[in-house]
C-alpha cells in the first residue's frame, strides 16, 4: 500500500524536483524548441557577450542593465553603480571603443559588440594602461569610487582626440562626476595619462 499522505516536506521535495527538471530543460535548450523558433519580439536569456576580449555566456533578464550583468553576473566590480540613472558616469564602460553609461544599456543590446571594462585596461602581463599609470603617478583621486568611470571615459575620448588641451579633456570627461570634487587633481592625472599614451 502506497502512502499518499501530503506533508509539507513532500510538497517541498516536489517543488524542488519540478524546478530542477525545468532548469535542466532551459540550460540545454537551443534557439528552437520542438522545431519552432522563438516568438517575435522575445529575448533570449542565455546570451554570449565579448567582455575584455573574452567570450562569456551569461543568463540575463530582458530588462537587465549591462552594469548589473557586469557586476553581479560576471564579477567585474570595477564598474561602479553610483546614481544608477545615467548621471554620474561611475559605471562607464567602452562598447566598440565608445564610452557608455552601462547602467542605461540593456545587456541584450550589447551582443555582438566589444565591451571593455576597467579590468580590461591593463595588459595581460599586468602592465598598467598609460591612463591608469598617469593617475597613479599624479595621485589623481581621493576616495577613488569615480575613478574607473573617469578612466574609461578618458580612454574612449583619447581615441578621438589623442592630444587634447586641458580644456578639451575637461569637456571630454564632463559626463563624469566626482563625489570628492577634486576635479583639478583628476584633470592633471588624466592629462598625464594622455601624455603617456602618446609616447607608448
Amino acid at each position: 500500500m502506497t502512502d499518499t499522505k501530503v506533508t509539507r516536506r513532500n510538497a517541498i521535495k516536489g517543488v524542488i524536483a519540478a524546478g530542477a527538471v525545468s532548469s535542466a530543460g532551459y540550460l540545454f535548450r537551443t534557439n528552437t524548441v520542438m522545431g519552432q523558433s522563438s516568438a517575435p519580439g522575445s529575448v533570449e536569456r542565455l546570451i554570449t557577450l565579448e567582455v575584455n576580449g573574452t567570450t562569456r555566456r551569461v543568463d540575463v533578464m530582458k530588462q537587465e542593465t549591462l552594469a548589473m550583468t557586469l557586476r553581479y553576473k560576471l564579477g567585474l566590480t570595477g564598474t561602479k553603480l553610483g546614481c544608477d540613472r545615467a548621471e554620474c558616469g561611475a559605471c562607464t564602460v567602452l562598447i566598440d571603443d565608445v564610452p557608455h553609461y552601462s547602467c542605461s544599456v540593456l545587456t541584450h543590446t550589447a551582443r555582438g559588440k566589444k565591451i571593455q571594462t576597467v579590468e580590461g585596461l591593463a595588459s595581460a602581463d599586468g602592465k598598467l594602461h598609460p591612463v591608469q599609470q598617469g593617475v597613479v603617478e599624479e595621485q589623481g583621486f581621493q576616495c577613488a569610487f569615480c575613478m574607473s568611470g573617469f578612466l574609461m571615459a578618458t580612454v574612449g575620448f583619447l581615441k578621438t582626440n589623442p592630444n587634447p588641451t586641458r580644456q578639451e579633456m575637461a569637456h571630454g570627461v564632463s559626463g563624469n562626476l566626482c563625489r570628492c570634487q577634486d576635479y583639478d587633481k583628476i584633470l592633471t592625472a588624466l592629462m598625464r595619462g594622455a601624455e603617456l599614451s602618446r609616447s607608448a
